[in-house]
């Protein structure tokens, strides 16, 4: 596991920092078999008695509760993280003037919208402290929106750059390292590609990054999260940092961040801190766990303007595309949700290092650290593992509990891929699901979740297929 590295010239220490300080009491003690809940005080008809009914027993296995034990008070402290994340929310909802009409649907070329696009786009760029957002749903998913992102800062002759390595699987395609010829990647419009590898200590190379930056590098793409890599997640703080490297070395180089995986993690968005563009999706952590779709991408006016154009037609960019008002609806409600349900996915991220570390397996982050995107990777070790695993999680899921998940081909992926994700939208990651590549060291990738409870039901049933093997 690679340890965390002072940043240079900074007081902001360690890229993995313990949560919190030293605890002035020890948690409250909850045993297994114990009660989790009492319930409500009832009032007699002449006084009020606080009544003790028999407690409820925990539904929890020995080791999931005593890492319950253990979290109570990351859990308290993610709670003020979620609490800070709605609030800033609601400020853009007001300053948008959300209203119902807004929830109307549009057909044919959606001109007839009653403001919901405008609304929702300019409330999602206030969120994220951009200049301008696109929110749609003819997104098909976070490699569309950064594929959108990616073609509005390169032309022909000019370099992308990856600054964190390589970048996530589905966007190899997209590059041209591999896929088909003819179907328009980047290669194939004379867009040549260099990346940085990383440290060895597992985050950005600073040293090499602040000569990398050439004449034809015309756009710099950052990965925040670790997608299927074993590395660290980027700070909001690390990010800031190179993008104020790179546009020392140019300024005209755009900066493109994968936010997948990454919003509503802190309490800032790359956008905020002078990315000119970042993309994700809508059934990731924007979308709160009830979008049915789509994708975003905000940052500088001109740069999502040209990424819209990429999405629709040079001369249509912005200005069209229907949505129905069912959809319209759920996409303004999933972005209200967001912030609670990112913060349940990172206490079940948070539950799941602490009980598979227990148990003699690696894990990153490690535990009890502060979490910059809601993934959490265990790594298993062989095959059977990693099946057995996603098997596991897929029985305790409440849509498709009877499948058995297999490995095997899946779009925009160069190895064997098995899912967990028994979810109510289709692929989505916001919900409780976990999935890896079939390639050594055979790591597990879980994220998601509507209450971090669903992670402690389904860690017993990883528990005990583990044993079995």
């Amino acid at each position: 596991m690679a340890m965390a590295m002072p940043m240079p010239g900074s007081t902001a220490a360690l890229l993995h920092r313990p949560w919190r300080g030293p605890r002035l009491a020890p948690p409250l003690h909850l045993p297994h078999k114990q009660h989790l809940i009492t319930p409500r005080a009832q009032a007699s008809s002449s006084v009020d008695v606080l009544r003790t009914s028999t407690p409820y027993a925990s539904p929890f296995c020995p080791q999931v509760a005593e890492a319950v034990k253990v979290l109570l008070p990351e859990f308290m402290e993610i709670d003020g993280l979620v609490a800070t994340n709605i609030n800033r929310v609601l400020d853009a909802y007001a300053n948008a003037r959300v209203g119902s009409h807004h929830f109307a649907g549009t057909t044919g070329y959606g001109h007839n919208d009653a403001g919901g696009r405008e609304a929702l786009d300019l409330a999602f760029a206030n969120i994220v402290g951009s200049e301008a957002a696109i929110v749609r749903s003819q997104l098909y998913s976070g490699t569309h929106a950064i594929a959108c992102a990616l073609y509005a800062a390169l032309r022909p002759g000019g370099e992308l750059l990856a600054v964190a390595g390589a970048p996530y699987d589905t966007l190899e395609e997209v590059i041209g390292l591999r896929g088909s010829p003819r179907h328009g990647s980047l290669k194939e419009f004379g867009v040549s590609y260099r990346e940085l590898p990383l440290h060895e200590d597992g985050g950005l190379d600073w040293h090499a990054l602040e000569t990398a930056i050439r004449p034809e590098t015309q756009c710099a793409l950052i990965q925040r999260s670790c997608g299927y890599s074993w590395r660290k997640t980027l700070t909001i703080a690390e990010i800031e940092r190179a993008i104020i490297i790179i546009k020392a070395q140019n300024p005209d180089c755009v900066v493109v961040v994968d936010n997948c995986y990454g919003e509503f993690v802190e309490t800032t968005e790359p956008t905020a801190v002078g990315a000119d563009l970042m993309a994700g999706s809508l059934i990731k952590n924007p979308g709160g766990t009830i979008a049915p779709c789509g994708g975003y991408v905000a940052g500088k006016q001109e740069w999502v303007e040209a990424a819209a154009a990429r999405l629709s037609a040079p001369g249509i960019g912005m200005n069209a595309g229907s949505t129905s008002g069912e959809v319209m609806r759920l996409l303004f409600q999933g972005l209200f949700l967001a912030p609670q349900m990112v913060g349940e996915s990172i206490k079940g991220g948070l539950l799941v290092a602490e009980v598979m570390a227990a148990e003699g397996y690696k894990v990153s982050p490690p535990p009890r650290v502060r979490r910059h995107d809601i993934i959490q990777a265990v790594q298993l070790g062989n095959r059977e593992r990693l099946l057995a695993f996603c098997a596991a999680v897929q029985k305790r899921c409440p849509v498709g509990a009877y499948i058995l998940p297999v490995a095997g081909a899946t779009s925009g992926y160069g190895d064997e891929v098995v899912f967990a994700d028994g979810t109510f939208v289709d692929g989505s990651t916001s919900e409780l699901s976990c999935d890896g590549p079939l390639r050594e060291p055979f790591v597990v990738f879980c994220q998601g979740g509507t209450h971090w409870a669903h992670w402690a039901i389904a860690l017993e049933a990883v528990l005990e297929a583990l044993k079995k093997l």
